[in-house]
């Protein structure tokens, strides 16, 4: 697209640039098959997930919750606030072998106008799992703290969240 800037990566065919993504962000319905796995454990699996895309970001999946396994979940303290979807709230997510994730994962329990769809739905830091897959494929965390994306053969970058990136 003649949008991208130069230091954006050419996709080649059945790929996507995250610089032809939205801004404000779009959300799309996924049915690749989504699994997380904590602790040697899948958590979480579904072919109902949604995709936010958003300029320079990678796609980040929200999952059903009710496609967490059972007990997975719990409250996390912390919150932070996006422009676009509204006010987010943190979970835990526990795992095979006792292992925990504390605030491992985020959702929107009110999204604002345009993101209704995330209801209900939770999106995890691939970071903080042992994996995270797309259709078999797993996943690259973004770099960074603060942002979830998921990286895959699919999208090219460069991505923000990298240090000397912020200002994208």
């Amino acid at each position: 697209m003649d949008n991208r800037p130069t230091h954006a990566q050419i996709p080649a065919p059945g790929q996507e640039s995250v610089w032809d993504y939205p801004r404000p962000p779009r959300v799309e319905k996924s049915a690749e098959r989504i699994q997380i796995t904590l602790g040697g454990v899948v958590i979480a699996d579904t072919t109902d997930a949604r995709r936010v895309l958003e300029t320079s970001h990678p796609p980040v999946y929200y999952l059903p919750r009710t496609d967490f396994a059972d007990g997975v979940v719990s409250p996390a303290s912390g919150s932070s606030f996006c422009e676009f979807k509204g006010s987010a709230k943190y979970v835990t997510l526990r795992g095979g072998n006792g292992i925990v994730a504390q605030g491992a994962g985020w959702f929107y329990p009110t999204p604002t106008p345009g993101f209704e769809e995330l209801r209900d739905r939770i999106a995890v830091y691939p970071s903080a799992m042992d994996a995270c897959t797309v259709d078999g494929e797993t996943v690259t965390p973004q770099e960074g703290d603060f942002y979830g994306g998921w990286i895959t053969s699919r999208v090219v970058g460069p991505f923000k969240g990298a240090p000397g990136t912020l200002g994208w």
